[in-house]
């Protein structure tokens, strides 16, 4: 009996040392797509810390001119309100220079009865 369990107790280890080994290929095969996606992780976070290193200069930047275009914001709004006090007097000497003009003066006050023909 020895001998005939010898060849079944072979064959059952064999089977056993292939699925062991199918094990570990899958592991392994595991281990190669998670170093994989490591590296793409890897990138982008490298990737995206440049990213956020240049809009932080990019900020700072921002950060640094914003007295300035402050200021400018300032300064249009004064030349804006100026436009406008401009646009508004120009209508209004608009309006009076109109009002000259439409009102002439009568024949009784171009030519004064009490005007003396020589």
């Amino acid at each position: 009996m020895a001998d005939g369990d010898q060849p079944e107790t072979m064959e059952r280890i064999l089977q056993e040392i292939t699925a062991v080994s199918r094990r570990i290929e899958g592991i392994d095969a595991s281990i190669s797509s998670l170093t994989l996606e490591t590296k793409s992780i890897r990138t982008d976070i490298a990737s995206f810390h440049s990213r956020v290193t240049g809009l932080e200069h990019r900020l700072g930047a921002l950060e640094t001119h914003m007295p300035t275009i402050q200021d400018r914001d300032q300064d249009l709004s004064y030349l804006r309100s100026k436009v406008t006090d401009l646009e508004d007097r120009s209508r209004r000497e608009n309006i009076q220079t109109k009002r000259v003009q439409t009102e002439r003066p009568s024949s009784a006050q171009l030519y004064p009865s009490n005007l003396v023909v020589l």
